[in-house]
């Protein structure tokens, strides 16, 4: 199928049926197609419209069972007669498919016209409802978007789900991020803290040599060793910069856990940073993820060089300063300004990382033309994983 035609089958939605025939049952074209009509089949029930092929006017079951579940939906605006609303889990399945199926501008369009236009909040800000579901990260992050129009009764709750999410996505991270900022590998000590990357192999056979067995030819492990690693006093101060539109918020939610990573660590002084067109200074809490989220405003514009000019206005000792500046690159102010930003903090010789992606899979969409301007300024650019960066942090600062 041509890319002109897919886009024709998604502009008619269930309307291309007739003339264009059904996509592969399963296939991405099809679930998209599914993923539009769910919302955007709303419109029909309200306006009268015949269902293809149908003689009257469509209702919300009718409309259930058009276009793989578009447009069931009641309470909201534009719902015939007799539709049974989706469910809150439905709605949170809903928006991680259209996440994961379009780019991120086609999602901020789509998730606005949800809230907006369709009212589609009532489904995710019934504490009751709320309550039921399955904490997970597709969850904080509808809960990021929709925290805005919650009641003091919903709030609570989605905070607890928030709690409840990060700090399962800290322990997984906690332990990686520090051994990668403990220091190298001291090859004389070992250590009770079972860590893959600190396994003593020669070690482990020496002191398990008695326990050879002959006759099956093995060695059985009795005791399997460890190396420690050496302590790190690394005197730097570490600024997180990052920029919540919408578009980023893996990265705000990885940004916000690891600051709270760092600052448990001796020696280093945390600062926070997040910023759209506006800067908000959120260091005093950077050792609480939780808190840093329930202050995000994912949205709006970007402005990154008042942000990075706010930052050089915390830098004390540009030789001990890392600052780590998270964002897509798509700078909504004259890119003249974020060049000469960079270039001065570059002339400072603070060391600048320009992340385009903080977060478990490390594959961003950037404006990689505005990247590369920085990086001829001095800024290293690269998308990490939270360990990753870790070990950057390693090797700038030793």
């Amino acid at each position: 199928m041509s890319a002109e035609l897919e886009r024709w089958r998604l502009v008619l939605g269930r309307y291309a049926k007739a003339q264009l025939g059904e996509a592969p049952a399963g296939s991405e074209q099809a679930r998209m197609e599914a993923a539009l009509d769910y919302l955007y089949g709303r419109e029909y029930g309200g306006r009268g419209v015949r269902e293809p092929g149908g003689s009257g006017q469509g209702t919300g079951d009718d409309e259930a069972d058009a276009g793989g579940g578009g447009g069931a939906g009641g309470g909201t605006a534009g719902v015939g007669p007799g539709g049974s609303g989706p469910s809150a889990p439905a709605l949170v399945t809903w928006l991680s498919e259209v996440r994961e199926l379009f780019p991120r501008e086609t999602v901020e369009i789509v998730e606005r016209h949800a809230l907006d236009r369709y009212g589609l909040t009532e489904l995710v800000t019934d504490p009751e409802l709320l309550d039921r579901l399955e904490p997970d990260i597709g969850l904080l992050k509808t809960l990021l978007a929709l925290k805005g129009h919650m009641g003091e009764a919903t709030l609570a709750v989605a905070r607890r789900i928030i709690q409840q999410v990060i700090d399962e996505l800290r322990r997984r991270l906690e332990m990686e991020v520090s051994a990668a900022m403990a220091g190298r590998l001291n090859q004389h000590r070992h250590s009770p803290l079972a860590i893959a990357a600190n396994f003593d192999p020669r070690g482990t056979i020496r002191r398990n040599l008695r326990n050879y067995d002959p006759e099956g030819q093995r060695l059985v492990l009795a005791e399997v060793l460890f190396f420690q690693r050496n302590a790190r006093r690394l005197p730097w101060d570490i600024i997180v910069c990052v920029d919540q539109s919408g578009s980023m918020v893996d990265s705000v939610i990885h940004s916000a856990v690891m600051a709270g990573i760092l600052s448990g660590l001796p020696a280093f002084r945390i600062r926070l940073v997040l910023f759209d067109t506006s800067v908000v200074d959120l260091s005093e809490h950077a050792d609480d993820p939780v808190d840093i989220l329930m202050r995000v405003q994912l949205g709006g514009g970007t402005n990154i060089a008042k942000a990075v000019r706010y930052c050089a206005q915390l830098v004390e000792n540009p030789l001990r300063t890392v600052l780590v500046l998270v964002t897509d690159f798509c700078e909504g102010g004259p890119p003249s300004d974020l060049i000469r930003a960079v270039r001065e903090l570059a002339a400072s010789r603070v060391k600048l990382l320009g992340l385009a992606a903080l977060d478990g899979e490390a594959a961003p969409a950037y404006d990689k033309a505005m990247a590369g301007r920085l990086a001829d300024e001095g800024m290293e650019i690269a998308a990490l994983t939270p360990g990753q960066l870790a070990s950057w942090l390693v090797e700038v600062t030793g």
